[in-house]
């Protein structure tokens, strides 16, 4: 699996934030799937490409602890780190996100997706091409 996090680098925008210039709660989630869908295109996997392979990622679990906030116009690092699940049912992505100018943590997560083939209800494990590009990330 992915030892290393992959980093993406996001600006925060006005509209994102509360009258105070506080980032809302609900925006990191939106953050931690643009996270995950750069790191998978930079691990080779683009959504698309998954996608027109027949499988479907619906998220399954997740989970958000906020420790500081974020504010309008900070730049944020958002540390995506994939991992499949033993039986390649599941991708789990943990998320940090920090604030680039201090490296102050200010979120931890991970979401939980599994891997759905069209057509079916059921979790398949993962195509062969994801759980190798993953493996070697």
């Amino acid at each position: 699996m992915a030892q290393m996090p992959h980093r993406f680098t996001y600006r925060v925008r006005f509209r994102e934030c509360d009258p105070m210039g506080i980032v809302f709660h609900s925006h990191y989630l939106d953050w931690f799937e643009y996270a995950r869908t750069e790191a998978l295109r930079d691990f080779g996997l683009p959504y698309k490409v998954i996608q027109d392979g027949g499988v479907t990622l619906p998220v399954v679990d997740l989970a958000i602890k906020y420790h500081k906030s974020a504010q309008y116009d900070d730049l944020v690092t958002i540390e995506t780190t994939p991992s499949l699940s033993q039986s390649n049912l599941r991708l789990t992505c943990s998320y940090r996100v920090l604030r680039s100018s201090d490296q102050q943590l200010l979120v931890t997560g991970h979401v939980t997706l599994c891997f759905l083939q069209e057509g079916r209800s059921r979790p398949v494990p993962a195509p062969l091409f994801l759980q190798k590009a993953l493996n070697e990330g």
